[in-house]
């Protein structure tokens, strides 16, 4: 391990930010990148000074379309989504990111290039945001960093198969019943016209759908 303590002396102190809520923030990434088992103390307190607190509003962006995809970020309150935009101008919602989930357009990213994919904010949030080169010399410094984002990528693409499986050849009203089963943060934190974009139907099918399953004894 090799985390160049001896190149950069000042970078063992925690990086002081203003107000307890900001420094409540920074516990939560601490404790994901402890819970995560790749990472020492002495790591993750180097590795914090690469990642920069910003608050996004609702409805600010954290990736714009078609523009270069320079940062990852880190969850560490409020939620995002994920979309492309299609010829009619319509957005297609394609995932939601909560607390502790890691958020960029991937591929772009690694490949530094234009999002195909637009990440906005659906509520007040705090992101904590590396840029690709302090990105490439965390890994290069703290080589167990490799384990954390394979376990990310691993999560991002068991995140699409589980959609397919789940979402894609069914009725509305299975689809609402295994978000309602498996998902039930969607229907709390996601506005209706959003999830019915990531369900793929319209929002007044989904409006049916509800109505069908709370009826008394449907479940």
């Amino acid at each position: 391990m090799n985390v160049g303590f001896e190149m950069y002396p000042w970078t063992v102190k925690k990086i002081k930010i203003k107000g307890r809520k900001d420094c409540e923030m920074t516990d939560v990434f601490e404790n994901y990148l402890s819970s995560t088992g790749e990472l020492s103390a002495e790591e993750i307190n180097f590795s914090m000074q690469f990642f920069k607190p910003i608050r996004l509003k609702k409805g600010d962006f954290f990736i714009r379309e078609d523009e270069p995809c320079r940062h990852i970020g880190f969850i560490a309150s409020g939620a995002v989504k994920a979309y492309a935009i299609d010829k009619q101008g319509k957005e297609n919602i394609t995932c939601f990111k909560f607390e502790s989930e890691f958020v960029t357009s991937f591929p772009e990213f690694v490949a530094q290039e234009k999002s195909r994919r637009g990440i906005r904010a659906i509520e007040d949030s705090v992101i904590y945001r590396i840029s690709f080169p302090d990105y490439q010399h965390l890994l290069d410094q703290v080589t167990t960093w490799n384990g954390v984002i394979k376990s990310v990528m691993e999560k991002e693409y068991n995140q699409k198969e589980r959609y397919m499986l789940n979402y894609n050849n069914k009725s509305t009203v299975d689809k609402y019943r295994h978000v309602l089963s498996n998902e039930p943060v969607l229907v709390q934190r996601v506005a209706t016209q959003d999830l019915a974009s990531y369900l793929g139907i319209t929002q007044r099918s989904l409006t049916r759908a509800k109505g069908q399953i709370h009826r008394p004894n449907v479940l």
